[in-house]
């Protein structure tokens, strides 16, 4: 969206091609997007190699016609032979022509970054039967853009979806997630594990209690990076249900102080980097401190999966791994 509002402003007319249903051994599922305008593609992939490029192609077109269409892609063996691709299966592409200089989009794309901004959930609504015609749908708001969705709401869900029903075919996709991962210390592993989280959709914020550390040139992929007491966590972020916190701070003493006061936070995922020496010594604390055996089970120590990572880059790799499989398996429960 935020791609999309920046070249509206510029008066840019350009095609929002979607996968919109896959099946079979396809390079990328439902969900993959990129953006062409006349320069060609400028943001996104739905999976690179002959079929992107074809779409890339079909998406010029689209241009030159000023109007929207679906393509599908069976990928039969003479298809597969044919398009040089090495996996068989079946591509629903729509191309959304978007024209330059729209209010209606303007205004819809920049609605949707506010809602985003705000850390809310947001749905991307495409109206495949009336030439993709965009709406959102955001929980407090309702419907955005259409006073025709409120039969969508039952089939909502975190992952995308084309829907069909009474001869009507929508595809929804929630393009944004409320929920930030709040990683207290600003050390070497830290700074390797924020771009990659961020490569994955993890919205970042980098904290530390040191002003060399808790600095924005260290972190270029952050959300925010913010200076803060570490005795005094609730004065700078509110940590909530959907939240994710991340500690790994330069000592024992900082990862309690900060454990004691995420425990009494709703966050989603606790994860704190340490040996099982570590973890057991700080857990002896915080039991002094009250805390119970039910408290310390939020908690994920040592953090990351276990694949014999040693330097901060492979640390974080598995940390990154670990809390990809934490949000699709939470994401399955909501469905």
């Amino acid at each position: 969206m935020k791609k999309m509002f920046e070249y509206l402003r510029e008066g840019k007319e350009m095609v929002l091609v979607t996968v919109v249903a896959s099946s079979g051994a396809t390079p990328r599922g439902a969900g993959a997007r990129m953006v062409v305008t006349e320069e060609g593609r400028i943001w996104g992939t739905i999976g690179g190699g002959a079929v992107e490029y074809r779409s890339e192609q079909m998406a010029k077109q689209v241009l030159k016609e000023k109007s929207s269409l679906g393509h599908d892609f069976s990928l039969t063996r003479d298809d597969v032979q044919n398009l040089g691709m090495i996996c068989g299966g079946a591509v629903q592409v729509f191309f959304h022509y978007i024209p330059e200089n729209d209010e209606g989009y303007i205004s819809l794309a920049k609605k949707a970054l506010e809602l985003c901004a705000a850390d809310e959930d947001v749905w991307l609504i495409s109206d495949i039967g009336k030439g993709g015609e965009l709406s959102l749908y955001h929980a407090k708001e309702g419907f955005i853009g259409t006073d025709d969705g409120k039969w969508l709401i039952q089939h909502l869900g975190r992952q995308p979806k084309l829907i069909k029903e009474n001869g009507r075919e929508v595809y929804a996709e929630q393009i944004f997630s409320s929920g930030k991962v709040y990683i207290f210390g600003c050390g070497h592993v830290s700074q390797e594990l924020v771009p990659v989280l961020s490569h994955v959709g993890f919205r970042c914020v980098a904290m530390d209690d040191r002003e060399e550390f808790a600095n924005e040139r260290l972190f270029p992929t952050a959300e925010n990076v913010m200076l803060i007491d570490f005795e005094k966590i609730a004065d700078y972020v509110t940590i909530k249900e959907n939240d994710y916190v991340c500690v790994m701070t330069r000592g024992h003493a900082y990862d309690t102080t900060v454990q004691a006061q995420i425990l009494k936070t709703p966050a989603c995922y606790i994860g704190v980097i340490g040996s099982k020496a570590k973890k057991a010594g700080v857990y002896q604390k915080l039991y002094g401190m009250g805390f119970t055996e039910a408290d310390t089970d939020r908690i994920t120590s040592p953090i990351g999966l276990s694949i014999k990572a040693e330097t901060p880059a492979e640390i974080a790799i598995s940390i990154a791994g670990q809390m990809i499989m934490h949000r699709a398996l939470r994401n399955q429960q909501k469905e």
